[in-house]
């Protein structure tokens, strides 16, 4: 089997390493942080493709890394009841699926600090070259180094990611400090509530140590709020005056953005979504691009997870893509005997296909809520799912 550099070592070039060791590759992940990645109060929804490895291939149960909800709701202002459904959705905490998959990559196959600069492949391998003066050779290059990739900036300097015309507003708060109506009202559901031109939602996740236990965990929120583009910039100018390219983290929000949130939050929110709001101690903000390519493959080099197609998160498939694109591509490398060309053939159809599908579908479900006014509660195209709503 061939020898595979992973070039990014979040959930997607994790979970690929990880495949493609399985089936005998040589592989080794380099990642350009220094140290451990943290993504701080990022909660996800879980599809069955992220929960894959950890619970076929580790022995996990679902149960330990993940909190559920049995009911989709959604509120009115007043904090009635609007629409209530039966479904049955899983969320984590970011760093909880990152900490399972690094602990099973192991620290000896994951490199920290090894920030890629070039690369060129000569049709019987890749030699990859990094900042410290470095570089290696592998049979096979796999860029999963997300939405600013340098694999997909050198092999398509033409595309670029494109802004949604809208920002994501998130932050947690422990569950135990909720009041208790909020409390009830929040902690058994995936709750939204449908404003003009936004909608917010909240669910709960492990707590900071992954406790998944009522009571224990965290309440995440999202509040998708518009942000026109020439406005953006100073948006997203932190508190020291320096401006950020895509996010303001924990901390580095400007005061006066985040006493607008609040008060917006006590006028237009209800009661339980407004405390949450309201209890969050470091409010973040992330603004939402989209990103989609017309090939994967070059050679043998190819783009997976955020570095291929970066979609907006509201089909909660993100992730799960950047997962399945390393399952597909493992069963096709084994399929093939180890032939690089012939499995990045017959894999990267499928993965283009799948990618600009869901590039499209969640552009529809945010321009629906940001812009045309057709978000409506129950609507079936807004259950979670990978190939589709619900599956």
């Amino acid at each position: 089997m061939p020898a595979v550099a992973v070039v990014g070592g979040s959930l997607g070039g994790l979970t690929a390493a990880l495949l493609l060791r399985d089936i005998g590759c040589d592989v080794t992940v380099y990642e350009r942080s220094r140290e451990t990645l943290q993504a701080r109060g990022a909660g996800i929804a879980v599809l069955p493709e992220t929960l894959r490895y950890p619970v076929e291939r580790l022995g996990i149960p679902v149960g330990r890394i993940t909190s559920s909800t049995d009911w989709i709701r959604f509120l009115e202002r007043d904090g009635s009841v609007r629409h209530s459904q039966r479904h049955l959705y899983r969320f984590s905490s970011w760093n909880t699926i990152y900490r399972t998959l690094l602990d099973a990559i192991g620290t000896e196959r994951y490199r920290l600090g090894r920030d890629v600069t070039s690369f060129a492949t000569d049709g019987t391998g890749v030699q990859v070259c990094f900042a410290d003066g470095g570089a290696v050779r592998a049979d096979l290059l796999v860029c999963a180094d997300g939405i600013g990739s340098v694999g997909r900036s050198t092999l398509l300097p033409e595309v670029e990611a494109r802004y949604a015309g809208y920002v994501a507003w998130r932050g947690t708060v422990p569950e135990r400090e909720l009041d208790g109506p909020t409390f009830d009202a929040v902690h058994d559901a995936l709750t939204y509530q449908v404003l003009s031109d936004s909608h917010v939602l909240v669910y709960p996740i492990p707590g900071p140590d992954g406790a998944v236990d009522v009571g224990e965990r965290l309440v995440n929120m999202v509040w998708y709020r518009n942000v026109a583009e020439p406005d953006l910039a100073a948006f997203l100018t932190d508190r020291d005056g320096q401006p950020r390219p895509v996010s303001l983290p924990p901390g580095s929000v400007r005061d006066e953005l985040v006493d607008e949130l609040r008060c917006s939050a006590a006028a237009l929110l209800a009661p339980p979504i407004a405390e949450v709001v309201a209890r969050i101690g470091e409010p973040f903000v992330q603004a939402v691009f989209d990103i989609g390519v017309p090939r994967m493959v070059f050679d043998r080099a190819c783009l997976i997870g955020d570095a291929a197609f970066a979609v907006r998160p509201h089909a909660a498939a993100g992730t799960a893509k950047a997962v399945e694109d390393g399952w597909v591509l493992a069963a096709a490398l084994e399929a093939a005997g180890g032939d690089v060309p012939a499995a990045l053939a017959a894999w990267e159809a499928a993965q283009l296909t799948l990618g600009s599908r869901l590039l499209e579908r969640n552009r529809d479900i945010g321009d629906s809520s940001q812009f045309t006014g057709t978000f409506r509660p129950g609507d079936p195209r807004l259950i979670f799912g990978l190939y589709g709503p619900g599956r």
